[in-house]
């Protein structure tokens, strides 16, 4: 009896559970001037970079059918270096479609009709005219704070993480960059 009653109450507390507040992103991006070569200033943990000890850098280059180019590397532990090429879209979750609301794939190509093999690239706020970008997904899980050069204003740094702070991201976790000199 008790299984039988556990399963409606697990499925009504998840009913409960609300999804996170709206995440505002910049208006008015224009892609041709995010694209380039921007520099990690600082980001939250995740599984993909855990190996990336500094010299983080992320190229975008704008394709004519409308994607982007995206190679991102790093330099590793080991003092090697690690790349991947992936490939950056508009989501198609929104119509018409938002260009500071992009999805991001670094799986094969092949796997591109799957769905989750896109992840949120979110361009919340742009400072200096696209020298600095703060970019993060709706759930929060994921944020970098970016900038075109390698070392960065710390105060625009810092400013733009005070700015994610008020967006519910958990800044208290952030990992700030580290360059090879």
């Amino acid at each position: 009896m008790r299984k039988v009653t556990a399963v409606p109450f697990i499925a009504v507390i998840a009913g409960c559970a609300s999804p996170p507040p709206h995440l505002p992103t910049q208006s008015g991006v224009d892609l041709d001037k995010y694209s380039g070569t921007w520099y990690e200033q600082a980001r939250l943990p995740n599984r993909f970079q855990a190996e990336c000890s500094g010299d983080v850098r992320a190229d975008y280059k704008p394709r004519p059918d409308g994607t982007i180019s995206v190679t991102n590397q790093c330099r590793t532990k080991d003092s090697g270096t690690k790349v991947a090429h992936g490939e950056g879209r508009p989501s198609k979750a929104f119509d018409p479609p938002d260009p500071a609301k992009l999805e991001v794939r670094f799986a094969p190509k092949w796997t591109s009709w799957l769905p989750m093999v896109w992840g949120d690239y979110w361009i919340i706020k742009l400072q200096d005219d696209y020298q600095y970008s703060l970019v993060g997904t709706p759930d929060r899980e994921y944020l970098w704070v970016l900038s075109r050069e390698k070392v960065a204003n710390g105060a625009v740094v810092a400013g733009l993480l005070d700015y994610a702070r008020t967006l519910g991201f958990p800044v208290d976790q952030i990992i700030k960059a580290q360059s090879g000199k």
